[in-house]
Formats: C-alpha cells, structure tokens, sequence
C-alpha cells in the first residue's frame, strides 16, 4: 500500500468522533444536510501574532471553553499553531463542546512575505505549511485552514498575491494526494477598499481548480456601534458577491470606535439580507490585548476570566439571533468567476508560481513534512547557498504544465465597490514584512498537477 494511502487511514482511525466535520456545498457550510453558519470568535491569547499555542495547553482550553459555551459559539479561529506539539486533548474538549476551529497554517518567520514573496516562497516554508496541515488534519472539527491573513494590504503588496494563490494550490494537491477529507482552505483578506473586490475574484478565478480558494474571508470593521444594514455597506457586500461561488465569512468583525461594542450586526449578518451570500462570521477577539479588542480580560498568573461589558452585548446578540430556516437561500451551481484584470491598483500576475521542486515530494505523499514548530524561520531560505529551489527556467524538472490563472470560465460576480471602510483594526496581523536589500534566487519552474 502506498505511503499516502496508510496516511489517509491513519488519520481516520484517529479522528475525533463527536462532530460531523463542515463541508462546501456550493457558496455555503453543511454539516451533513444542515446549512452551517459560523458563531465564533478569534482566539489566540496574547496576541494573533504572539508565538503561543493556546491548543497545546489542556488547563487553558478547559479555562476558555467554559466562556465559549456561554456565549453559545461553534468556532474559533487559531492564527498561530505549534506543529510540534500535541493538541488532542484540546481539540477532543472543543469537540464535545460544539466547537470547530479554523487553523491559520503560518508564523511570523515562515510565511510570505509583502516585500519578497518569491523568496519566501520556498521547500522549507512549504515544510512548515504541510506539516501543519498533516498535523490538524486528523481532527473531525478542524473546519478549514487560511493560507495566509491579510498578505495584501495595499496597492504594491498585490504583486505577492499570486504566491499566496500557489500556497492555496499546494496545500489542496497535498490534502488531495494523502486521500485526507476535503478540509476546506481559504484567505483571509484586509478589507482595503481600493482592491477588496480584486482580491476576492483573484482567489476564485482560473482554470486550475487546486489554485482556487474553498472559502474566502473578510477581516471587516465596517459596522460601528448601532449602525444599519446599509449604513455599513453590508448591502453593498452582498450585491458586490452576489454570484460567488464558495463560502464567505467575516474571519474578523467588531469595529471598537464606539465601546462598549454593542454587536448589532449579528442581526443582519444571520438575516436572509445576507445569508445567501455570507455565512456568519468571527468576532475578533476573545481575549483582551493591547489593541483594545477582547470580550473578556485574563489575568497575569492566567486562572481567572473576567467578560466584560462586549462579551455580555454579543452573548445577548447571539442568544436572540436565530440562524434561517431552512438552506437561507444559498446557491449551489454558481460558476467560479473571471480573474480581475492587471492595473495600477492590481498587479497580481495570473501565472501562479510553480511549486518549488523540493517540496514534490511532500506533496507527492512521498515524505512527510516535519515541522519545526515556532522555532521555524524561513522567509530567506533561497539565499541559503545549494537550496534546492535555485533552478532556472528550462533546466527545472517537470511533472506536468504550468499552473495559470489566466483561462477562466463562468460568469463574473456583480461588480461595483462597496463603501464600507478599510478595517479600523490596528496591530497585530500574523503578516511578515521584511525590508533592505536581499539576495533573491529564481523560484523552481515546472509546476505540480495531479
């Protein structure tokens, strides 16, 4: 028996038995033939960009949990996983709670990075991607996996898009070739009004299915206080996604301009004004930081919780917001759409960079990845001397054609802008930017199709 197919069975015989994993029907979530919508918050005490595992200590999830059943959520999204440690017992516990959890699969120092995406786009970092893939695979209520958060923050940072969109191809080729379950892998997008649109056609354009995302998120800011439907620019969103085909959901939401944050969005956002396009969201955040965001404070020797004032208004919003009955008008044909074209407020490139030749035989299912957890670091990796992703052009082996984006078929999601504004989050986005002058090899070319 292969090496890919005793993986697959592996991780079924482990998998964890009390929740039916989430799936992709269309533009929405199921869990078997109920529409899914996510309740949840973003969790990582400390800070999303601060190198703890809040998974690999039992005593915290024990801690936390307690407060996520009171406030009656089913997900949390994790923004930094240690692939080396253990997290059963944890995911076990958020399991017979309800609770699924959105893994972000990068680091500060193994992630793309704005200012040289093609270098940081190398074997080692995929490595660390795959080997947190293969990691939290094994587990029914991990719901799915962000390639990357809020890469593309501005006019001149679209240029790494199309590195971002090779990581999604990458580690849906590597989920497809181990036989793991259909994990769904997304985005998770800066809600900048000059490219938001751009960025979300991006990730579900092309011909090269492995390429396309099978969720997409927004990190959204844009209801403050007791705002409306329309005021916030939430009519806009839907008319602007109207005909897109895969789940979208706020991966971030709660605008703190006004405190305490009353959280009246949670009526409109699981209203049937936008569940045929949108299928909930993640309340950033559950712990309070430095940036002013948390719903309950946690003290310095980390035993005792104290919700505050926004936890208490969510925990109301939610208990009086019923999801829709019934499928809340979701579509299941929808065609995926056209890729944006290049100008000055989008650079990305259609051609997808072909994976690194090192990486093969991860994806292949000829190697497992080995993680090295947090102490990883390799955004430079390819100014390392004899790194085997430094092949040019024709000399580079290849195991089928070269991924584009630049055929698409379908129909185009309903264009116009939105008017909500750019995300009033401030911090801590686990996004690397490197700077000063850097020594850059040719990535491999020769992409892997299955």
């Amino acid at each position: 028996m292969k090496l890919s197919n005793l993986v697959g069975l592996a991780l079924s015989a482990v998998s964890c038995l009390a929740l039916d994993p989430v799936e992709v029907k269309g533009n929405a979530f199921f869990v078997k033939d109920s529409r899914f919508y996510i309740r949840g918050l973003d969790y990582q005490p400390g800070g999303s960009s601060t190198l703890i595992d809040p998974l690999a200590n039992p005593d915290t999830c024990e801690r936390d949990i307690k407060y996520f059943k009171e406030l009656g959520i089913n997900t949390i999204r994790i923004y930094s996983i240690d692939n080396t440690a253990d997290h059963d017992e944890c995911m076990e516990k958020l399991a017979d709670a309800g609770i699924y959890v959105i893994f972000d699969v990068n680091i500060p120092n193994a992630s793309i990075a704005r200012d040289d995406a093609k270098c940081s786009y190398n074997t080692m970092y995929l490595n660390e991607v795959l080997a947190t893939v293969l990691k939290m695979a094994k587990y029914d209520n991990t719901l799915g996996y962000f390639a990357a958060n809020e890469v593309i923050n501005d006019e001149d940072s679209t240029k790494a898009a199309s590195y971002v969109k090779a990581v999604v191809r990458d580690m849906k080729t590597f989920i497809k070739n181990r036989k793991i379950r259909a994990i769904p892998v997304g985005y998770s997008a800066a809600d900048v009004a000059e490219n938001r649109l751009e960025t979300a056609m991006y990730f579900n354009c092309g011909d090269d299915e492995m390429a396309r995302v099978d969720m997409f998120g927004f990190n959204d800011y844009s209801w403050c206080g007791k705002s409306s439907f329309k005021t916030s620019g939430y009519d806009e969103k839907v008319k602007d996604y109207s005909n897109y085909s895969v789940p979208l959901f706020f991966s971030e939401y709660g605008c703190n301009k006004v405190t305490p944050r009353p959280f009246t969005e949670v009526e409109s956002l699981y209203s049937t004004d936008m569940t045929g396009v949108f299928s909930g969201g993640l309340v950033y955040e559950y712990s309070e930081e430095a940036n002013k965001y948390g719903l309950v404070k946690i003290s310095s020797d980390n035993k005792t919780v104290t919700p505050n004032d926004d936890f208490d208004n969510l925990k109301s919003e939610f208990s009086k917001t019923s999801n829709p009955s019934g499928d809340g008008s979701f579509q299941e044909d929808l065609p995926h759409n056209n890729c944006p074209p290049q100008s000055d407020k989008w650079e990305a490139s259609n051609k997808i960079p072909d994976t690194p030749k090192g990486a093969l035989k991860y994806i292949k299912g000829v190697e497992d990845p080995k993680g090295n957890g947090f102490d990883a670091s390799t955004q430079w990796a390819c100014v390392a001397k004899g790194n085997d992703d430094d092949d040019s052009g024709d000399k580079s082996t290849r195991t089928g054609a070269g991924s584009s984006a630049t055929k698409a078929s379908g129909s185009q999601s309903s264009g116009g802008s939105s008017s909500s504004s750019s995300s009033s989050k401030k911090g801590d986005a686990v996004v690397a930017s490197a700077s000063g002058a850097l020594i850059s090899l040719a990535l491999a070319v020769g992409a892997f199709i299955i």
